[in-house]
């Protein structure tokens, strides 16, 4: 054992202590030898008091080595914690017992150390695999000094009904467990091939150090055999005490997960979230069961500590309350589904609500206020007698119409938290945020619940249609859509009316785009959807008794909310782009349309295609009295286009995000008058991006400054908000309407909400001095020139207005601080190959750009941009930054 030899470890902490036995593995009287890591006398020689003590439990088959971040963190003179990262007996550089130790027997024994060591309070104890088991046992047995928990893939229950984990029964079969744990090093091998990225070759040596030899390896293979399987194991009631235990724990917990993990899947996460509700959790997209090994803990650890001791722990304020000013009025808006009973009663209650069209122009589906209400009232009670509570997670995986109006609206009436993700993020991107969200029940069309057999995603499955019986027993439906509210219809009126959800409760989970990293899945409150459908209406005047044709997804479910008629068009709203302007004008005929929605995707294809319209067509839309477009920057030239198709109807562009829809709001007419102040350079802060106009009904927008290394760093004070004409920074919007977290993001929910009473939204832009925003780019996207800051949007607005160019992107190559500035383009007609853009356009770029006031240093052309399929214009720059790096040095262009 030699400690000078273990990366990352400071000799120092290595030690080792005899503790008397009272486990029942042993005899009276034994005496076992455990080696730790333990940072207390560096602490002491230092002079640093520590605040407390992380009491580290390693799994199998690791050892206190995993922890060794934790205790160089806790030894920074800055947050001095000790950190004891204990060697389990039998297992690390601990004595070798020749006893068989089971789950009761380890959690006794770390309390005979814990004793030896004379460790007071405060503790957090932090577990990992088995260790977060036997780490939880201490837990509930020490609460006078525990004062935290922080988990990393562990479990403490096998969900009734499933088998554990296949990696985990082989390890257990007859004929591979003595080999695979025991005789040979294959159940190290195997675990240690888990993390992501692979491990260094000398961290994996020190991984292996104490087990080297058959003899070393005893403890491995009877932890594997000490795995309860099911209720007949000896090891079965230690767990189930841990597992109940754990509904009575009272103190702050932590969760560190890690996606990736072939063993303790998001399934066990969800069970634990559900004993410990109040945790704060993180998901660590792309890391795996060594979430230690793949990720840095240590910083979110030490954070969270550092907050628990100063009393900021979320836990002990409103959640939400990061982007809920001090001095906001408490909401009191009434719940989404409000204004439909009241319809469904009223004089127009035989009035169309909801319809959507089929592809030869004719309506397809429709269904009258009352129907609706009747039809929602009937589904929702068929959910609650099939199980759907308050609090259960629905994914609703149903296109836009009124199967989804009628589910979804059922769902909020439950309580239920409905889980929206849109097949735009593909077949990736839908199964991370799917298995993240960890759903109680699917409902979906039969190409969802197809997904959902091949990939496994979690959840009680149900279709929208009644299947025959072979469809449903492979697809294991348990029932339909059609069925449940067969069955409500019988029971409603007999059933208990429903508890209305507590306005703070949580309502949906929304999924963004991806378009800038995984998707994330973006929670709101009950009272947070409402204060959106009161923005929208207040800002856009749109009132009960509007018409509306909603040919963009976040738009299609808030008629109903609105008291507004709203009609879905032929089209598929996963991709904006197929939206016609024949299908338009029909859904816009269907219900005599006085408002549209529509991206800026599908605007764009609904010109291509107006030679297809009959005169009735273009009558039908010249009666159209609004128009929005949103999800993307909008083009003034676009816009103007639409205009001429659309001759009656006010152009509004809102800006927002998923987190916050909408922040601002602009009319064409502004847009051009703020074209105009930029053009004539007489306003200060005019120019340099995408006008999206002032702040929406209740908002406030602000910015923090850009530093010269591109970060918007800050102070975390509200001070940091500046509204100045013509500095760019990061936007900020504080605002009713805005999310509540990131959910079981707590990384990224503590990032974005780090100024307080702000939202930061990872845009950048700035103010004019008549008080409009221009938003220049993402935040992760600014390049960082020698000697300059550049954001993209500015040079690309003025690289598409060249004849030849279609969509344009900047990015940087190279490090930063010294990148080079390379524009990309998408050439019209397409180019065939990508590469190097010709000598003329690029001298074309190079001069369009520089009007913008950029420098760019290489061009290259793309046959078209990468771009999200959601919006079908949000360019993927970060993709596109490392694919134009390639070709400049000398790589194969290929595809970006």
């Amino acid at each position: 054992m030699v400690a000078a030899d273990w990366p990352g470890v400071d000799p120092e902490w290595s030690r080792e202590i005899d503790v008397a036995s009272t486990s029942a593995a042993d005899e009276p009287g034994t005496v076992r030898r455990w080696h730790l890591l333990d940072n207390g006398a560096q602490l002491s020689r230092r002079g640093l008091a520590p605040a407390g003590t992380l009491l580290c439990v390693h799994g199998n088959p690791t050892w206190s080595y995993l922890w060794r971040t934790l205790l160089a963190a806790g030894s920074d003179p800055a947050h001095p914690w000790r950190v004891v990262a204990v060697d389990q007996l039998d297992m690390g550089f601990s004595e070798r017992t020749g006893r068989f130790r089971r789950l009761a027997d380890r959690i006794n024994d770390l309390g005979d150390l814990t004793a030896a060591l004379g460790l007071g309070g405060p503790v957090v104890t932090v577990g990992h695999d088995w260790g977060g088991v036997i780490s939880l046992g201490w837990a509930l047995a020490h609460p006078q000094q525990l004062a935290g928990v922080v988990l990393t893939n562990t479990a403490v229950h096998q969900p009734s009904g499933s088998r554990i984990p296949p990696a985990l029964r082989l390890a257990l079969h007859p004929a591979v467990h003595r080999w695979g744990t025991t005789t040979s090093d294959a159940f190290l091998r195997v675990t240690h091939s888990l993390a992501h990225p692979p491990l260094a070759a000398d961290v994996r040596s020190a991984f292996m150090a104490p087990y080297r030899g058959v003899g070393r390896r005893t403890g491995v293979g009877n932890f594997v055999a000490d795995i309860p399987a099911g209720a007949s194991h000896p090891s079965f009631p230690a767990l189930r005490r841990v597992a109940d235990g754990l509904h009575g724990l009272r103190v702050p917990a932590l969760m560190l997960w890690g996606p990736r993990d072939p063993i303790f899947s998001d399934r066990y996460l969800k069970d634990l979230i559900s004993r410990l509700p109040s945790a704060e959790v993180h998901r660590f997209e792309g890391a795996g069961h060594l979430v230690a090994e793949d990720r840095d803990i240590a910083t979110p650890v030490f954070e969270w500590l550092t907050w628990q001791r100063l009393g900021l722990h979320p836990d002990s304020r409103p959640a939400g309350a990061a982007n809920r000013p001090a001095d906001a009025p408490a909401l009191s808006a009434p719940p989404l589904w409000a204004p439909l009973p009241e319809l469904a009663a009223g004089p127009d209650c035989g009035d169309t609500a909801v319809a959507e069209m089929a592809a030869d122009g004719s309506v397809a589906r429709s269904l009258s206020w009352q129907e609706l209400e009747q039809n929602i009232a009937a589904l929702a009670a068929g959910l609650r007698e099939a199980g759907v509570r308050q609090g259960s997670r629905v994914s609703l995986m149903v296109p836009p119409g009124v199967d989804l109006t009628v589910v979804l609206y059922a769902c909020l009436r439950l309580g239920a938290v409905v889980v929206v993700a849109d097949a735009g993020l593909g077949t990736r991107g839908l199964s991370r945020a799917v298995k993240g969200a960890t759903p109680d029940f699917l409902i979906g069309i039969d190409k969802a619940l197809a997904a959902a057999s091949i990939l496994n995603w979690p959840g009680r499955r149900i279709s929208v249609r009644d299947l025959p019986a072979a469809r449903r027993r492979l697809l294991a439906v348990e029932t339909s859509l059609a069925a449940l509210a067969g069955r409500g219809e019988l029971i409603a009126k007999k059933s208990p009316p429903l508890q209305v959800p507590d306005p703070d409760a949580p309502a949906a989970v929304l999924f963004t785009s991806g378009s800038t990293g995984p998707a994330k899945g973006v929670l709101y409150t009950h009272r947070r959807l409402a204060a959106m459908r009161d923005t929208v209406a207040a800002t856009l005047g749109i009132r009960p008794g509007a018409r509306l044709v909603a040919g963009f997804a976040p738009f299609a479910l808030l008629g109903p909310a609105l008291g507004a008629v709203s009609v879905t068009p032929a089209m598929d709203v996963t991709a904006p782009r197929t939206l016609t302007a024949r299908a338009l004008a029909d859904a816009a005929a269907a219900i005599d349309a006085t408002v549209v929605f529509a991206s800026p995707a599908a605007l764009r294809n609904v010109l291509a295609t107006q030679g297809g319209l009959s005169r009735a067509g273009h009558q039908t839309l010249g009666r159209v009295e609004l128009l929005l477009s949103a999800g993307a920057p909008v083009a003034e030239a676009l816009l103007a286009d639409v205009a001429r198709l659309l001759p009656r109807a006010a152009l509004h562009t809102p800006y927002g995000m998923t987190e916050a829809l909408p922040v601002t709001d602009i009319s064409l007419e502004q847009i051009r008058a703020a074209g105009a102040d930029a053009a004539a350079g007489t306003m200060a802060g005019a120019g340099n991006g995408v006008c999206v106009g002032r702040p929406v009904h209740g908002a406030r927008v602000a910015v923090i400054p850009l530093a010269a290394d591109g970060t918007a760093p800050g102070t975390g004070s509200v001070t940091d908000a500046v509204t100045a004409a013509g500095v760019t920074g990061e936007i900020l919007v504080s605002a009713p309407h805005v999310k509540e977290a990131y959910d079981r993001l707590w990384l990224t929910q503590r990032e974005s909400g780090r100024t307080a009473g702000w939202h930061r939204t990872g845009d950048v832009g700035h103010f004019d001095a008549a008080g409009r925003l221009w938003v220049e780019g993402r935040l992760a996207h600014v390049v960082t020139a020698p000697g300059a800051v550049v954001t993209p949007v500015g040079a690309e607005q003025a690289i598409e207005r060249l004849d030849d160019v279609g969509l344009a992107a900047v990015v940087g190559v190279g490090p930063s601080g010294t990148q080079a500035v390379v524009a990309v383009v998408e050439t019209v007609p397409p180019a065939r190959r990508a590469g190097p853009a010709p000598a003329q356009l690029a001298g074309l770029v190079r001069h369009a750009a520089r009007a913008a006031g950029v420098s760019v240093s290489a061009v290259l052309v793309v046959p078209s941009q990468p771009t999200d399929i959601r919006h079908n214009a949000k360019i993927d720059r970060t993709r596109l930054s490392r694919w134009a790096s390639a070709v400049l040095a000398g790589g194969r262009p290929g595809t970006p």
